[in-house]
């Protein structure tokens, strides 16, 4: 018998994606999973969409909040229900490809791990262009991932057992690389799989304001969440800036 798999998804005013990011479930050939999406107050017809699907299939679970709280403690008012044995997270505009759970769920439990990840390729808006492909390590450490924040949400799956905490700090952003580097002081390493498994969308930080931002909130993550000091901080931040642009190369 397979393991469950609790898929986390935020949704805020997603209507021209959550279908598509649905069906990418649903074509799953791993299929013992449940999906919990979470609405954070949206204003579109997002959670009507969201409803259809719903209805038609149980394993899709909907929650509403009453008020915008943000994507990190959207999804950690998943977590908190999520009932299976590996948790995994999508983002409502992204996609997951049909064998990605199954290729990961096999890879941890020949492989004996607990925090896994994969490439994935970052597309248009639209889905009609692939602009390139991250390509990621065989493994990260902790260390390692401060100088490469090469980890892609909507690719990693977590065996809850193994750990004690999958709460992500409540930032604005870059919360999900401050619960990594959470998980990767228990564990040591995440595993990565070569193969491109998800597809991101570039809308998010397409413009160059958003950019400076991240860059900003992973600053905050090394001086106030990590608390190392400024010259180390300074150093990691130096090899962050050379891997984002190698990213897109």
């Amino acid at each position: 018998m397979s393991e469950l798999v609790s898929i986390i998804t935020p949704v805020f005013n997603s209507e021209n994606y959550i279908e598509e990011c649905i069906s990418s479930i649903l074509n799953q050939s791993y299929q013992n999973w449940e999906m919990l999406i979470v609405d954070d107050k949206s204003t579109d017809k997002s959670t009507d969409l969201i409803k259809s699907f719903s209805k038609d299939d149980k394993r899709i679970i909907l929650f509403f909040l009453n008020e915008n709280v943000g994507s990190a403690m959207a999804r950690n008012y998943a977590i908190s229900r999520a009932n299976g044995k590996y948790i995994a997270f999508l983002d409502s505009d992204d996609i997951w490809l049909p064998n990605k759970l199954q290729i990961q769920i096999d890879y941890m439990k020949k492989n004996e791990c607990y925090f896994v990840f994969s490439s994935y390729d970052v597309i248009s808006h639209d889905n009609t262009q692939t602009f390139y492909k991250i390509e990621v390590p065989k493994k990260i450490s902790y260390d390692q991932y401060l100088k490469n924040t090469i980890i892609g949400c909507l690719t990693v799956v977590i065996d809850r057992d193994k750990f004690h905490d999958l709460e992500m700090p409540n930032l604005r952003s870059s919360h999900d690389m401050a619960l990594w580097l959470n998980l990767l002081k228990t564990c040591g390493y995440a595993h990565g799989i070569s193969e491109t498994l998800a597809l991101y969308r570039d809308h998010k930080s397409s413009n160059t304001s958003n950019k400076i931002m991240a860059a900003y909130d992973v600053w905050n993550v090394y001086r106030y969440h990590e608390n190392l000091n400024f010259l180390y901080s300074m150093y990691n931040f130096m090899f962050y800036v050379l891997n984002a642009f190698k990213k897109r190369m």
